[in-house]
Parts: C-alpha cells; structure tokens; sequence
C-alpha cells in the first residue's frame, strides 16, 4: 500500500510557504497552518488568490 506524499517547501528569501499535494495541485501560503488545512482538503482544494510577489 502506498501513501500520498505531500510536500511543502520554504521559498528562501521569503516567508512563502510552496505546497504540492499528491494529486499536483500547488499552493503557496505564508501560514503554515493555512498550508496543511488546504493540504489535507483533498481533493476539494479551496481556491485562495495567489500572495503577491515578496521577492527581494
């Protein structure tokens, strides 16, 4: 049996957080927990606008 894999990575330079769920959808956010609780929604990912632009 396998398990789904979710992966979330910090974006260096930032406070961005850039989720991928198993089934591919992506998803960046600033609050972890915001982060697993759309994670954990599959697979009815609530759509949330994109953070703006934060790059140095």
């Amino acid at each position: 049996m396998t398990r789904p894999v979710f992966r979330i990575e910090w974006l260096p330079g930032t406070d961005l957080l850039d989720g991928l769920c198993h089934c591919g959808e992506q998803h960046t956010s600033e609050d972890p927990v915001a982060m697993w609780e759309w994670m954990l929604a599959h697979p009815d990912h609530p759509q949330t606008p994109e953070p703006k632009d934060r790059t140095p």
